[in-house]
């Protein structure tokens, strides 16, 4: 059974500062960031993409667009957070868990950080991590894996930018 894939990259956030009380993984999305990641999530629903499962690093901007993701589809309990998908998070162990905790997901949403999801994308395509992909805040990667593994597993089927999202009726 094919497995789809969806990488997307949080929405614009605040700049970091070293006096941000609990440090970069506290940054949230900015008013722009949120209302610009409202328009992308009605944009991808426009599209008719469907989600089992949306999985989401813990850090704020990423788990708020995930969040706006999961309001925009009324699906807040597909929503799950993990440490997996946080800026140092490792590939092996997501496609694990991926498999080992939500083997029955066939349509997955993975909201994260760059340069992680661009590796991640670039591992399952090459085998590698040396493909240059740029995947923008808000940025949409659509992937087919007919069985999910560490290395090349994928096919790219589309790649989106925030701005074509957003204009997606």
């Amino acid at each position: 059974m094919t497995t789809e894939l969806f990488i997307l990259r949080h929405a614009i956030a605040e700049e970091r500062s070293p006096s941000l009380p609990g440090g970069d993984s506290q940054r949230r999305l900015t008013g722009e960031g949120a209302r610009k990641m409202g328009r992308i999530a009605n944009g991808m629903k426009a599209l008719d993409l469907k989600f089992d499962l949306i999985l989401s690093s813990p850090y704020l901007r990423a788990k708020e667009t995930a969040e706006i993701v999961a309001k925009v589809y009324s699906k807040p309990k597909l929503l799950k957070l993990t440490p997996l998908l946080a800026p140092d998070g490792n590939p092996r162990d997501l496609i694990e868990e991926l498999k080992r905790a939500h083997p029955r997901c066939k349509r997955v949403l993975l909201v994260g950080h760059e340069p992680y999801l661009s590796s991640l994308v670039s591992l399952l395509l090459s085998g590698s991590t040396s493909l240059s992909i740029t995947l923008k805040k808000g940025g949409l990667c659509g992937l087919t894996i007919a069985k999910l593994h560490y290395g090349r597993c994928a096919t790219l089927e589309w790649l989106m930018t925030p701005g074509q999202l957003r204009s997606a009726k």
